[in-house]
């Protein structure tokens, strides 16, 4: 089988892990900075991202709602931010006490990010954040959602960027999750760097950073002094210690990344000689789209005929052992939790409901090799081929 996704370790790996291994009484800190390895880890990611704070915690969803407690979100405030995402950033939202309120994603059906446009008829008094997702890696349009703000708010609103599938894409030639008044990301072990389990948070605000250290210690800062709401959201010094070896290779597993969706893209294209043109059958993804460049999280093609996304993806998955996946079937809004919580608004989103029952994932992670891919790619031509 060709996974959708693996993580790439190696002897960096191991030898940071037996470091802290080998120390024994330092598996984590308490301190209100963190470990040894995990401010190695939050020096790089700084580094890379060109940000002022990072701050590492233990998920990605605990970085989504550190940061909105950090942002001092009360009770029954709104959060807006697309259905069409994993559901850890709306449970983020209820976790923190804000009303997730769901928007459709652009009609540009290749990057499946949240509609800038949509903000005017969601836009409330409640209304005090903005929480774009870049889905699959894509960067958001957040230029659009900047000037929004900028002409609709008083300043109260604040960018909450989720970052989580997205280190390494840029918008503008800047790193997504730098825009907002806090990004955040995930360390996940399907994501393109990986600690097992983790996140980071990353901020230019100094106030906001203090809090989001306080928050993920319990809300202390010296001995039991807990000063505001907090949990345990703490990053363990061995997962650091994998963060730490990951963001030395980060760069060139994004560019195998890269290189591996260009040749899908280009195979795709080119090789087909049973699918005349491919275009007609299935929307690519970009590859070289105006001012965003992509970490290539997640290949994500949409087929444009109804009902065949399942089939292909069960004769991939069951005749030729590639990870083709499907991301998100059902979108939020319509997962059983949140249906109830929506149902009364007969919530409409078209996109969304559309890219739900049409997208399919496919392997390009830096572990898999040209010959796998021109078996990925000539596998589903195949497979579209035998469709009726």
């Amino acid at each position: 089988m060709i996974p959708i996704n693996k993580p790439t370790i190696g002897e960096e790996e191991r030898r940071e892990v037996l470091e802290v291994l080998d120390e024994k009484s330092s598996l984590t800190s308490p301190s209100k900075d963190g470990g040894k390895k995990v401010r190695d880890f939050e020096q790089l990611l700084r580094q890379f991202l060109h940000v002022k704070h990072a701050i590492a915690v233990n998920s990605g969803t605990a970085a989504l709602y550190s940061s909105l407690l950090a942002l001092g979100l009360k009770y029954g405030e709104e959060v807006i931010l697309p259905s069409f995402t994993f559901v850890a950033t709306a449970n983020a939202v209820v976790a923190a006490g804000g009303k997730p309120v769901f928007v459709d994603i652009s009609k540009h059906r290749r990057d499946y990010n949240i509609d800038p446009h949509e903000l005017k008829s969601k836009f409330t008094k409640k209304t005090r954040v903005i929480l774009p997702v870049h889905l699959y890696g894509n960067p958001a349009n957040l230029d659009e959602i900047e000037e929004y703000l900028q002409r609709y708010s008083d300043g109260s609103v604040f960018i909450v960027e989720d970052a989580c599938q997205s280190l390494g894409s840029t918008y503008k030639k800047k790193q997504t999750g730098t825009f907002g008044t806090v990004g955040c990301f995930s360390m996940y072990a399907s994501k393109v760097m990986t600690s097992g389990e983790g996140g980071a948070i990353v901020t230019d605000n100094d106030d906001i950073a203090d809090r989001l250290r306080m928050i993920r210690n319990h809300g202390m800062v010296e001995g039991y002094d807990t000063r505001i709401l907090g949990l345990n959201s703490r990053l363990p010094e061995m997962s650091a210690a994998l963060a730490k070896a990951q963001m030395l290779k980060l760069p060139e597993m994004l560019e195998r990344r890269t290189h591996n969706a260009k040749l899908m893209t280009e195979l795709l294209l080119t090789s087909s000689d049973k699918v005349s043109n491919i275009d007609e059958h299935v929307i690519l993804p970009e590859i070289h789209e105006v001012n965003k460049e992509s970490n290539w999280y997640l290949y994500t093609l949409a087929f444009k005929k109804d009902g065949i996304r399942d089939n292909i993806q069960k004769k991939l998955v069951a005749e030729y052992k590639i990870g083709a996946s499907v991301y998100y079937d059902p979108p939020v809004h319509k997962t059983p939790f949140y249906d109830e919580m929506v149902k009364m608004n007969s919530l409409k989103l078209e996109n969304t409901d559309w890219a739900s029952k049409h997208v399919l994932s496919l392997p390009v992670h830096p572990l898999v090799s040209d010959q796998e891919i021109n078996f990925i790619a000539s596998s589903l031509i195949e497979a579209l081929s035998n469709q009726p």
